[in-house]
């Protein structure tokens, strides 16, 4: 639907519609800014994720055999001597493609929706209203994230000998023997529910604890140090809240498509549980939590200096 402008006399053809002007600034803002923020999350946290994946998609072993890694420490171990530093950045190449689409959507996302539930122009938003905008940019972003985290949970969990040989080879792999462009999408469901709430939980938190730390006065005030506060630990409230769920996307998502283990998200779910118990919906915890305070707070700040900057 065409936006139309406030009626006025005698309009300029020239003159483009104040408040789409302002709209469309402020989109801008949230793309550069929730880029930048991207890039730091992605940076800080990529080898603490590389860890968690293979510890969530390793095979159960066989009854009086040892697990393919004894703990997040020996997976690091294992990792450095079969592919070096670098394996800990294995699955990187399609992340770092997309991660400034990924933030730009949340970020994009969320600033619309506070536009729309601001009670007028640079009004605060409640913790209530940051819950709601957290959510509706987690729907948004889940089909970016799901073919993206695909392609990287399968470059991640693959041994030194390589099946794929990048994500653009992952990718034409899944169209080519997967079902099309829809095989990318697979896991949706589980990105759907790790999203929605996590983010929706995150942007809460964000928001209160910005809030407490200001005692009352303008957030946009904060310093640095609060921010990073801020944001480490609402990225930590995210996993605590949906780790289950991200071991059951990821696990669905390098199931093996010829001989699969699971018909899909609630079989896996029941199985994992029914095998391992529900630690074996743990698998990966430690690694994803050392993962999300830094990462986060990285993220949270850089997008914070980036959009005030911006004006």
């Amino acid at each position: 639907m065409a936006m139309v402008c406030p009626k006025a006399e005698a309009p300029d053809r020239g003159l483009r519609c104040p408040r789409f002007s302002v709209q469309m600034a402020d989109v801008a803002k949230d793309l550069t800014a929730g880029s930048f923020g991207g890039a730091a999350q992605l940076v800080c946290g990529h080898p603490f994720d590389t860890i968690k994946v293979k510890l969530q998609s390793a095979p159960v072993p066989s009854s009086g055999q040892p697990p393919k890694y004894a703990g997040a420490i020996d997976a690091v171990k294992q990792t450095l001597a079969s592919d070096g530093a670098r394996g800990l950045y294995k699955g990187m190449g399609a992340p770092l493609a997309t991660v400034a689409a990924l933030n730009a959507v949340i970020f994009t996302v969320r600033g619309q929706i506070e536009s729309h539930l601001r009670s007028s122009p640079g009004a605060p938003l409640t913790v209530g209203q940051q819950v709601v905008c957290g959510a509706g940019a987690g729907a948004a972003v889940s089909f970016l994230a799901c073919p993206t985290e695909l392609i990287k949970c399968r470059l991640q969990a693959q041994s030194a000998t390589a099946t794929y040989a990048g994500p653009m080879d992952v990718a034409r792999h899944v169209i080519r023997s997967e079902g099309g462009v829809l095989g990318l999408f697979k896991g949706l469901v589980p990105t759907l529910a790790r999203e929605v709430p996590g983010n929706a939980i995150m942007f809460g938190i964000y928001e209160a604890l910005k809030q407490y730390y200001a005692g009352g006065q303008d957030t946009s005030r904060l310093g640095r140090g609060s921010l990073i506060m801020a944001g480490g630990i609402a990225g930590a409230s995210f996993w605590a809240l949906v780790y289950p769920t991200d071991v059951v996307k990821s696990i669905v998502q390098v199931d093996d498509y010829k001989n699969p283990k699971f018909s899909g998200t609630i079989d896996a779910f029941k199985k994992i549980v029914k095998v391992e118990g529900r630690k074996g919906l743990y698998k990966g915890f430690g690694p994803a939590m050392a993962r999300s305070v830094p990462a986060n707070a990285a993220c949270f700040l850089v997008y914070e200096v980036c959009r005030s900057s911006l004006g």
